[in-house]
Protein backbone atom coordinates (compact mmCIF):
# COMPACT_ATOMS: atom_id res chain seq x y z
CA UNK A 1 0.00 0.00 0.00
CA UNK A 2 1.25 3.66 -1.15
CA UNK A 3 1.70 5.62 2.10
CA UNK A 4 -0.61 9.15 1.61
CA UNK A 5 2.34 10.83 3.16
CA UNK A 6 6.05 9.73 2.89
CA UNK A 7 9.03 11.61 3.83
CA UNK A 8 12.64 10.78 3.12
CA UNK A 9 16.14 11.61 4.53
CA UNK A 10 14.45 15.18 5.37
CA UNK A 11 17.42 17.52 7.07
CA UNK A 12 16.87 20.86 8.10
CA UNK A 13 19.35 23.19 10.08
CA UNK A 14 19.40 26.37 11.61
CA UNK A 15 22.50 27.57 12.04
CA UNK A 16 24.94 25.79 13.22
CA UNK A 17 22.11 23.01 14.79
CA UNK A 18 21.18 20.46 13.06
CA UNK A 19 17.38 19.86 14.09
CA UNK A 20 16.63 16.96 12.07
CA UNK A 21 18.93 14.40 10.14
CA UNK A 22 17.65 11.99 7.58
CA UNK A 23 14.42 11.81 9.39
CA UNK A 24 12.09 9.59 7.23
CA UNK A 25 7.81 8.86 7.95
CA UNK A 26 5.00 7.55 6.27
CA UNK A 27 1.38 7.55 6.86
CA UNK A 28 -1.51 5.68 5.35
CA UNK A 29 -4.87 6.89 5.04
CA UNK A 30 -6.73 5.29 7.90
CA UNK A 31 -3.83 5.08 10.00
CA UNK A 32 -2.89 7.03 13.65
CA UNK A 33 0.86 7.26 13.60
CA UNK A 34 2.24 8.91 16.85
CA UNK A 35 5.50 10.90 16.74
CA UNK A 36 7.55 10.60 20.01
CA UNK A 37 10.68 12.08 21.48
CA UNK A 38 12.24 14.57 24.33
CA UNK A 39 12.35 17.76 24.31
CA UNK A 40 14.23 19.12 21.50
CA UNK A 41 14.17 15.97 19.67
CA UNK A 42 12.98 17.33 16.46
CA UNK A 43 9.30 16.86 16.94
CA UNK A 44 7.87 20.50 16.16
CA UNK A 45 10.19 20.98 13.16
CA UNK A 46 9.04 17.91 11.76
CA UNK A 47 5.58 18.99 12.03
CA UNK A 48 6.76 22.39 10.47
CA UNK A 49 7.74 21.15 7.57
CA UNK A 50 5.02 18.71 6.64
CA UNK A 51 2.38 22.02 7.76
CA UNK A 52 4.24 23.98 5.22
CA UNK A 53 5.82 26.99 7.84
CA UNK A 54 9.32 25.44 7.63
CA UNK A 55 11.44 24.07 4.55
CA UNK A 56 13.48 21.23 4.51
CA UNK A 57 16.79 21.75 3.51
CA UNK A 58 17.40 18.27 2.26
CA UNK A 59 15.06 15.41 1.79
CA UNK A 60 12.36 13.63 -0.13
CA UNK A 61 8.28 14.94 0.79
CA UNK A 62 5.91 12.63 -1.38
CA UNK A 63 1.96 12.82 -0.21
CA UNK A 64 -0.29 10.38 -2.18
CA UNK A 65 2.11 8.97 -4.47
CA UNK A 66 4.04 11.84 -5.94
CA UNK A 67 6.75 14.22 -5.28
CA UNK A 68 5.65 17.82 -3.52
CA UNK A 69 6.80 21.11 -3.01
CA UNK A 70 5.35 22.51 0.11
CA UNK A 71 6.89 25.40 0.63
CA UNK A 72 3.88 27.25 2.59
CA UNK A 73 1.28 26.43 4.93
CA UNK A 74 -1.12 27.28 1.60
CA UNK A 75 0.90 24.51 -0.08
CA UNK A 76 0.41 22.01 2.96
CA UNK A 77 -3.73 23.16 2.91
CA UNK A 78 -3.75 22.64 -0.81
CA UNK A 79 -2.82 19.08 -1.03
CA UNK A 80 -5.04 18.38 1.94
CA UNK A 81 -2.82 18.59 4.47
CA UNK A 82 -4.53 20.11 8.20
CA UNK A 83 -2.31 21.25 11.16
CA UNK A 84 -4.49 21.49 14.94
CA UNK A 85 -1.36 23.29 16.92
CA UNK A 86 -1.70 23.04 20.78
CA UNK A 87 -3.38 26.84 20.61
CA UNK A 88 -6.12 25.12 18.15
CA UNK A 89 -5.77 29.07 16.75
CA UNK A 90 -9.76 29.76 17.88
CA UNK A 91 -11.59 32.89 18.20
CA UNK A 92 -13.32 32.77 21.53
CA UNK A 93 -15.60 35.56 21.14
CA UNK A 94 -16.80 33.95 18.15
CA UNK A 95 -19.30 30.89 18.27
CA UNK A 96 -18.96 27.19 17.01
CA UNK A 97 -20.09 28.15 13.41
CA UNK A 98 -17.80 31.22 13.20
CA UNK A 99 -14.48 29.20 14.09
CA UNK A 100 -15.37 26.54 11.68
CA UNK A 101 -15.92 28.93 8.47
CA UNK A 102 -13.25 31.60 9.71
CA UNK A 103 -11.80 32.63 6.93
CA UNK A 104 -14.15 30.62 4.50
CA UNK A 105 -17.27 32.24 5.08
CA UNK A 106 -20.21 31.13 2.62
CA UNK A 107 -21.76 34.46 1.20
CA UNK A 108 -24.20 35.46 -1.21
CA UNK A 109 -24.26 37.29 -4.28
CA UNK A 110 -24.58 41.10 -3.27
CA UNK A 111 -27.81 42.68 -3.84
CA UNK A 112 -26.56 46.11 -3.77
CA UNK A 113 -23.02 47.33 -3.78
CA UNK A 114 -20.27 45.38 -2.40
CA UNK A 115 -21.79 44.09 0.71
CA UNK A 116 -22.79 40.78 0.96
CA UNK A 117 -25.02 38.96 3.13
CA UNK A 118 -23.94 35.05 5.12
CA UNK A 119 -25.46 32.17 3.97
CA UNK A 120 -25.73 31.81 7.73
CA UNK A 121 -28.35 29.15 7.30
CA UNK A 122 -26.28 27.06 4.90
CA UNK A 123 -22.71 27.10 7.26
CA UNK A 124 -24.97 26.04 10.00
CA UNK A 125 -26.32 22.83 8.24
CA UNK A 126 -22.85 22.17 7.08
CA UNK A 127 -20.95 22.95 10.55
CA UNK A 128 -23.97 20.56 12.18
CA UNK A 129 -22.97 17.44 9.62
CA UNK A 130 -19.10 17.58 10.31
CA UNK A 131 -19.37 17.54 13.63
CA UNK A 132 -22.60 15.15 13.41
CA UNK A 133 -20.15 12.88 10.95
CA UNK A 134 -17.53 12.72 13.91
CA UNK A 135 -20.14 11.75 16.46
CA UNK A 136 -19.53 14.89 18.42
CA UNK A 137 -21.95 16.98 20.61
CA UNK A 138 -22.02 20.45 21.30
CA UNK A 139 -24.25 22.20 23.72
CA UNK A 140 -25.07 24.85 20.63
CA UNK A 141 -23.78 25.99 17.78
CA UNK A 142 -24.23 29.50 18.26
CA UNK A 143 -22.05 28.99 21.96
CA UNK A 144 -18.99 31.37 22.06
CA UNK A 145 -15.95 28.56 21.92
CA UNK A 146 -14.68 30.72 24.93
CA UNK A 147 -18.11 29.03 26.85
CA UNK A 148 -16.83 25.30 25.88
CA UNK A 149 -14.51 22.89 27.37
CA UNK A 150 -11.43 21.83 26.19
CA UNK A 151 -12.05 18.55 24.35
CA UNK A 152 -14.88 20.55 22.84
CA UNK A 153 -12.62 23.40 21.55
CA UNK A 154 -10.34 20.42 19.94
CA UNK A 155 -13.22 19.13 18.47
CA UNK A 156 -14.46 22.45 16.73
CA UNK A 157 -10.44 22.82 15.74
CA UNK A 158 -10.58 19.38 14.58
CA UNK A 159 -13.78 19.79 12.43
CA UNK A 160 -12.62 22.64 10.76
CA UNK A 161 -9.85 20.33 9.06
CA UNK A 162 -12.66 17.54 7.88
CA UNK A 163 -15.19 20.22 6.64
CA UNK A 164 -12.47 21.34 4.50
CA UNK A 165 -11.15 17.95 2.91
CA UNK A 166 -8.21 17.14 4.68
CA UNK A 167 -6.64 13.93 4.07
CA UNK A 168 -3.91 14.42 6.60
CA UNK A 169 -4.11 15.96 10.06
CA UNK A 170 -1.41 16.59 12.11
CA UNK A 171 -2.67 16.98 16.00
CA UNK A 172 0.13 18.78 18.08
CA UNK A 173 -0.48 17.56 22.04
CA UNK A 174 -4.13 17.16 21.53
CA UNK A 175 -4.52 16.27 25.18
CA UNK A 176 -2.39 18.80 26.88
CA UNK A 177 -4.29 20.12 30.03
CA UNK A 178 -6.79 17.91 29.69
CA UNK A 179 -9.01 15.84 32.32
CA UNK A 180 -9.87 12.46 32.37
CA UNK A 181 -13.02 12.45 30.13
CA UNK A 182 -12.31 15.62 27.88
CA UNK A 183 -9.04 13.68 26.80
CA UNK A 184 -11.07 10.52 26.65
CA UNK A 185 -13.55 12.40 23.93
CA UNK A 186 -10.25 13.66 21.89
CA UNK A 187 -8.87 10.31 21.74
CA UNK A 188 -12.04 8.86 19.95
CA UNK A 189 -12.13 11.66 17.67
CA UNK A 190 -8.43 10.35 16.89
CA UNK A 191 -9.70 6.87 16.12
CA UNK A 192 -12.74 8.56 14.55
CA UNK A 193 -10.73 10.43 11.79
CA UNK A 194 -8.93 7.25 10.73
CA UNK A 195 -12.22 5.32 10.29
CA UNK A 196 -13.39 8.04 7.94
CA UNK A 197 -10.19 7.24 6.09
CA UNK A 198 -7.87 10.08 7.43
CA UNK A 199 -3.87 10.28 8.11
CA UNK A 200 -3.28 11.23 11.35
CA UNK A 201 -0.41 12.53 13.21
CA UNK A 202 -0.54 13.13 16.98
CA UNK A 203 2.51 14.58 18.64
CA UNK A 204 2.19 13.94 22.58
CA UNK A 205 4.58 13.38 25.28
CA UNK A 206 1.68 11.14 27.09
CA UNK A 207 2.48 7.71 25.89
CA UNK A 208 -0.37 6.39 27.50
CA UNK A 209 -2.67 8.38 25.10
CA UNK A 210 -0.09 7.42 22.13
CA UNK A 211 -0.91 3.84 23.00
CA UNK A 212 -4.85 4.63 22.62
CA UNK A 213 -4.66 5.43 19.21
CA UNK A 214 -1.51 5.08 17.47
CA UNK A 215 -1.34 1.98 14.61
CA UNK A 216 2.75 3.08 14.78
CA UNK A 217 4.75 5.43 16.68
CA UNK A 218 7.82 6.78 15.36
CA UNK A 219 10.47 7.71 18.23
CA UNK A 220 12.86 10.60 17.74
CA UNK A 221 15.92 11.26 19.62
CA UNK A 222 18.30 14.27 18.79
CA UNK A 223 17.06 15.11 15.20
CA UNK A 224 17.43 11.18 13.86
CA UNK A 225 14.92 8.93 13.48
CA UNK A 226 14.97 6.10 16.90
CA UNK A 227 12.83 3.68 15.82
CA UNK A 228 9.48 2.99 14.45
CA UNK A 229 6.95 0.56 16.49
CA UNK A 230 3.92 -1.61 15.62
CA UNK A 231 2.17 -0.49 18.43
CA UNK A 232 0.46 -3.89 18.81
CA UNK A 233 3.39 -5.29 19.60
CA UNK A 234 5.55 -2.71 21.65
CA UNK A 235 5.66 -2.32 25.59
CA UNK A 236 5.67 1.17 26.65
CA UNK A 237 9.36 0.28 28.24
CA UNK A 238 10.49 -0.11 24.86
CA UNK A 239 9.42 3.47 23.79
CA UNK A 240 11.35 4.79 26.80
CA UNK A 241 14.02 3.31 25.61
CA UNK A 242 14.14 4.71 22.26
CA UNK A 243 13.70 8.34 23.43
CA UNK A 244 16.73 7.87 26.63
CA UNK A 245 18.77 6.48 23.48
CA UNK A 246 18.34 2.43 24.93
CA UNK A 247 17.25 1.63 21.56
CA UNK A 248 17.52 2.29 18.15
CA UNK A 249 15.55 -0.68 16.62
CA UNK A 250 12.96 -0.20 13.58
Amino acid sequence: MVPLLRLRGIWKRYGAVVALQGVDLDVAAGEVVGLVGDNGAGKSTLVKIVAGTERADAGEFVFDGAPRRVASPHDAVALGIATVYQDLALCENLNVIENIFLGRELAAAPLVGPLRQLREPDMARMAGDTLSSLSIRMPSLRQPVALLSGGQRQAVAVSRAVLWGSRLVLLDEPTAALGVEQTAQVLELVKTLARRGLGVVIVSHNLVDVFAVADRICVLRLGATAGVFDRRTTAPDQIVAAITGGATLH
